[in-house]
């Protein structure tokens, strides 16, 4: 029986694709640069907000310019955090059912935390125990650190415990702190990234992960 379900959130609890492109792309038109599709904003995202910057600016930008670019994109993402991001189908339902159910909820994010910690207040208040966002000297997911400190603070063991995600960097991140890895394919990559990066069974609708519970 499983006592805690920590969830990613971008790509897994909310669609947040639509204000990350725009944020990506007002950095980008500040330098005269060409926009940014959805699907390459798709898959640029899920390593963090620096990484997700520099996958956007061309190759061999400077670091100096990912900086700059970077805190451009964080005052526009700051002021359109939540203009087009919405639940997926069936998350509220879910979210509300497990607390019925008196099981832990945890979100553990790449995204940094303040702003994981608003998206969450706005969509979900009070229906999660822990939320822990991109925290400085804190390894970022895949590293299992920040995992691991989401278990301590919800009381609970790696057996207990589901992980839930929609990419590659959240089944390894499961699979390095010992917890079965559930890929949702309703996010930002593919099947097959989450079967190669080592997910345990797979989730094509939020109420399958009830059912998994018990296993």
């Amino acid at each position: 029986m499983k006592h805690a379900v920590i969830f990613d959130l971008d790509g897994t609890l909310l669609n947040t694709l639509e204000d990350l492109r725009s944020a990506v792309n007002a950095a980008l038109s500040l330098r005269g640069l060409p926009p940014r599709s959805t699907e390459e904003v798709r898959q640029f995202v899920g390593n963090g907000i620096r990484n997700l910057m520099r996958r956007a600016l061309p190759a061999g930008t400077e670091e100096a310019e990912i900086d700059a670019a970077l805190a451009d994109f964080k005052q526009y993402y700051g002021a359109h955090i939540h203009d087009s991001t919405v639940p997926y189908d069936g998350i509220p339902e879910l979210l509300s059912s497990l607390r019925r159910r008196g099981i832990r909820v945890g979100v553990l994010s790449n995204k940094i935390d303040a702003a994981s910690q608003q998206l969450i207040r706005h969509f979900f208040p009070g229906q999660t125990d822990v939320v822990f966002g991109e925290h400085e000297g804190i390894p970022r997911k895949p590293d299992p650190t920040s995992c691991q400190l989401v278990m301590e603070q919800l009381g609970v063991k790696p057996e207990e415990v589901l992980y839930v995600g929609d990419s590659g960097v959240d089944m390894q991140t499961a699979n390095n702190a010992g917890l079965t890895a559930v890929g949702v394919t309703w996010g930002f990559r593919d099947r097959q990234d989450l079967i190669q990066n080592g997910a345990d069974v797979l989730a094509d609708e939020p109420a399958q992960i009830l059912d998994m519970l018990d296993r």
